[in-house]
C-alpha cells in the first residue's frame, strides 16, 4: 500500500493532495519491515517466535507513525493505521506496549515544543493513542490471564489426578501378597513391594538401582545359575510378550533356596522395562509332591483287588463256569463296567504320578506317523460304529481305493504317542453325538501335527483357557450326561510336553473341536540311521541276556474255581539256598533278582534250570475266562515243574 502510494503521482496525471504523499524514509522503513516479516515467517525457529514478531511489530509501528508525521501530523488521513497497530500492543505486554507509550510522548513532546500543542491535538492523541493502547492492554492481559488460570487450573487437577493415581497405586501394590519389583530398560530395579521384601530378603533401600540379577538371582530347581536364553525377565524384553514360569528358584538374600512361581509382563514398547509378579510356591511343592506320593501308592495297591474283582465278574459273567439269570447278569455287567472304569481311573492316576515327579518312561522308537496313527484308529472304528459315528482318517481312508500318503518319521516313545492319539480319538467319539470325526497329519520339515476334528458339542471359550488342567471338567448341561475324571487331557499334555511336542485346541460351541497334537520330525536318512542303530541295540542286548522261555502249561481241574486268592506268589528260590523252594515262600526282590542272575549264568553254562514244586501258578485271569474247559482236566495232567523266566522275572504282584 505504502509503495503504491509513493508510485501514485508517476502514473496518475492529475495533481494529488501532499497529504497522500508518501516520503523516501518512510517507504524504506516499510520494505525493511515487509523484509524482516517475509523472513522471520519463513525461516525463523520455533524457540524465537516471540523476539521476531515483536521486532516486526515495532518496526511497523514506526513505519505508522512515519507515514503520520510525514502526512500531516494530528490532521494524516492514515490516523486509523495507527489506531489498528496500537491495538496488538498488549499481546507483547510490556515489551509492546512501552514502546507506543514512547512514540506517543514523544510526539506529544515536539508539538509542545514547538508551541503547537492545542486542545485538538490532545483531544486527537487520547483517542487515536491512549485509549486503543488501554484497549488492547485490557483484551490481551485479561484473555491471556485467563489462558493462564485455565492452564494452571488443569495443570493442578492434571498434578492431582497424577497424584491420586499415583497414592492408589501404591496402595494396591503394597497390598498385594505376591511380591512386584518394576525394572527398567538397563535391567534396573525402579520399584520393590513390602511382600516382594519380605520373600527375597532385600530392603527398598538396597534393591533400588540396582541390576535385577542381584536382586532377583533365578536359578533352576537344582540351584545352577540360569542361562540367557532361559532368563523370563530377558526373555520379555526381547519378546514383549508376557511369560509365566512355575519351576524356577530364587535364591534370596541370606543364601536360601525357594521354589518360585513368576508371571513377567512388558512395559510400554519393546525393551522398555518389565514388571515381575513372584511368589513363593515352595510349601505348595512339597504338598504336590505329597499328593502325588499319596496317589501313587494308593493306585499301585488298589489296582490288583479291582483286577480280581474284574476277573471275578468275569467268570461269573461266562456261562462255562456259571449260571445266572438274566437280572443277575444285568447287575453283573453293570459293575463289570464299573470295575473296569475303577481301574483305568487307577491307572491314569497312577500315570499322573508319574508325570509330576518325573517318573514316566521314554522309550524312542523310529516309526512312520502315517501307518502307525492309521493302525491306533483301525481299533477304535468299532467304537464309532457303535455310535452311529463316522471316524476317517483322511490321509488314508478305507474307502477300498489306493492313496499315496506321505511319510513322517519320528524317533519317540511308541506308547505315549499311542495313548495320546488313543485319548484324544475316544473323547472326540464321547463329546460327539451324531456326525463325524475326521483325523488328518500334516507337517513340515522339522514338525508334523495331526488333527481330531469332531462335530460334537464344542467347548465354551471361557473354559478354553482351563482344559488342560488336572481334574477339570467342562461342565454344562451337554457335559454332565458324559462321564470321564479330568485326567485325560492333562496326561495328553505332559505326554507331549515328555516328547517335546505340544497340544492345543480350536473350538466352537456347539460346532465341534479340533485338537492338535505336534511333535518335532525327523527326515527319511535319520530316520534310517536311528532304525538300523536301534534294531543293533536290541540284536546285543538279546545276545548278552539270552531270555529263557517258560514251558507249556496246562491247568488242571484242581485249580480253584471259587473264592480262593488267585495271586498267589509263585516260589522262587535264591541263589544262596536249594534250587527248590517250598511252596508258598515269599521273596525280597533283592533275592529274586539275585537268583536271576544265577539262572542266567547256570544258561550259558547248559545247565538245566531248577524246578518248583506243584503248587497254584500265577494264571491271568483273562486266560479262564476265555477257555475256562481247559482248566477242568484231570489232576494228574497238571504239571509239577515250570521253567523261571530269567531275564523278565519281576516280583509278583500283591
Amino acid at each position: 500500500m505504502i509503495v503504491l502510494l509513493y508510485f501514485l503521482p508517476t502514473f496518475v496525471d492529475t495533481p494529488i493532495s501532499e497529504v497522500l504523499l508518501v516520503k523516501m524514509p518512510v517507504l524504506i522503513l516499510a520494505s525493511i519491515t515487509a523484509l524482516v516479516s517475509f523472513v522471520g515467517y519463513l525461516w525463523v525457529p520455533k524457540a524465537a517466535i516471540f523476539q521476531s514478531a515483536l521486532v516486526v511489530f515495532i518496526l511497523l509501528a514506526a513505519t505508522s507513525a512515519g507515514i503520520i508525521i510525514t502526512t500531516g501530523g494530528a490532521t494524516s488521513p492514515f490516523i486509523a493505521l495507527w489506531m489498528f497497530v496500537t491495538i496488538f500492543a498488549g499481546i507483547f505486554g510490556m515489551w509492546g506496549i512501552l514502546p507506543i507509550l514512547a512514540t506517543i510522548g514523544a510526539f506529544v513532546a515536539s508539538a509542545y515544543l514547538q508551541n503547537s500543542l492545542t486542545t485538538e491535538l490532545i483531544v486527537v492523541v487520547s483517542f487515536a493513542g491512549i485509549i486503543p493502547l488501554i484497549a488492547s492492554f485490557i483484551i490481551w492481559h485479561t484473555k491471556s490471564n485467563r489462558h493462564d488460570d485455565h492452564s494452571d487450573r488443569a495443570y493442578k487437577a492434571l498434578a492431582s489426578e497424577l497424584s491420586q493415581v499415583a497414592s492408589q497405586s501404591e496402595v494396591v501394590i503394597n497390598a498385594i501378597g505376591d511380591g512386584v519389583i518394576a525394572v527398567d530398560s538397563k535391567g534396573i530395579v525402579q520399584l520393590i513391594n513390602p511382600a516382594g521384601q519380605r520373600i527375597i530378603g532385600w530392603g527398598k533401600q538396597d534393591a533400588l538401582a540396582l541390576s535385577y540379577k542381584s536382586v532377583l538371582q533365578l536359578c533352576d530347581l537344582a540351584g545352577n545359575p540360569l542361562d540367557v536364553t532361559l532368563d523370563p525377565i530377558q526373555q520379555v524384553m526381547n519378546t514383549n510378550q508376557q511369560v509365566r514360569n512355575n519351576n524356577l528358584a530364587i535364591i534370596t538374600h541370606s543364601g536360601k533356596k525357594i521354589m518360585a512361581s513368576l508371571v513377567v509382563s512388558p512395559v510400554g514398547e519393546s525393551g522398555s522395562g518389565v514388571i515381575t509378579v513372584f511368589r513363593d510356591i515352595t510349601k505348595e511343592k512339597a504338598e504336590e509332591r505329597e499328593q502325588a506320593e499319596f496317589i501313587s501308592t494308593a493306585s499301585h495297591e488298589m489296582r490288583t483287588p479291582v483286577a480280581s474283582i474284574e476277573g471275578y465278574l468275569g467268570l461269573a459273567l461266562n456261562p462255562a463256569t456259571a449260571q445266572i439269570d438274566a437280572k443277575a447278569r444285568d447287575f453283573i455287567m453293570k459293575a463289570h463296567d464299573s470295575a473296569q472304569h475303577l481301574g483305568r481311573l487307577f491307572q491314569d492316576l497312577l500315570d499322573v504320578s508319574k508325570a509330576e515327579d518325573g517318573r514316566l518312561s521314554n522309550n524312542p522308537k523310529v516309526v512312520d506317523l502315517m501307518a502307525y496313527t492309521h493302525d491306533i484308529l483301525q481299533g477304535l472304528q468299532q467304537k464309532a460304529t457303535d455310535k452311529g459315528l463316522t471316524l476317517t482318517f483322511k490321509p488314508m481312508p478305507d474307502d477300498g481305493s489306493r492313496h499315496l500318503a506321505p511319510v513322517y518319521n519320528v524317533n519317540l516313545d511308541n506308547d505315549h504317542i499311542r495313548e495320546v492319539i488313543n485319548n484324544l480319538t475316544e473323547n472326540a467319539i464321547k463329546y460327539t453325538p451324531a456326525g463325524e470325526v475326521t483325523v488328518d497329519i500334516t507337517g513340515s520339515d522339522d514338525k508334523v501335527v495331526i488333527s481330531i476334528k469332531d462335530s460334537g458339542i464344542g467347548i465354551p471359550a471361557e473354559d478354553m483357557s482351563h482344559l488342560f488342567q488336572k481334574f477339570y471338567r467342562v461342565d454344562n448341561v451337554d457335559t454332565r450326561q458324559i462321564g470321564g475324571t479330568g485326567l485325560g487331557l492333562y496326561l495328553c499334555r505332559r505326554l507331549a510336553e515328555t516328547m517335546g511336542g505340544r497340544i492345543w485346541v480350536e473350538s466352537e460351541y456347539k460346532k465341534g473341536s479340533t485338537f492338535f497334537f505336534e511333535l518335532p520330525r525327523i527326515d527319511n536318512q535319520q530316520a534310517n540311521r536311528l532304525a538300523d542303530e536301534q534294531a543293533t541295540a536290541a540284536q546285543a542286548q538279546a545276545l548278552v541276556q539270552p531270555a529263557v522261555q517258560p514251558e507249556p502249561f496246562t491247568p488242571t481241574d484242581s485249580y480253584p474255581t471259587q473264592a480262593t486268592p488267585m495271586t498267589q506268589p509263585v516260589a522262587v528260590p535264591s541263589a544262596q539256598a536249594a534250587t527248590t523252594v517250598p511252596r508258598g515262600q515269599s521273596l525280597t526282590p533283592e533275592q529274586i533278582s539275585a537268583h536271576v542272575a544265577k539262572l542266567n549264568a547256570m544258561v550259558q553254562a547248559q545247565t538245566p534250570p531248577p524246578t518248583v514244586e506243584s503248587g497254584p501258578v500265577n494264571t491271568p485271569l483273562s486266560s479262564i475266562e476265555q477257555n475256562p474247559s481247559a482248566y477242568t482236566q484231570p489232576s494228574s495232567a497238571r504239571p509239577t515243574t515250570m521253567i523261571i523266566p530269567g531275564r523278565d522275572t519281576q516280583p509278583p504282584s500283591q
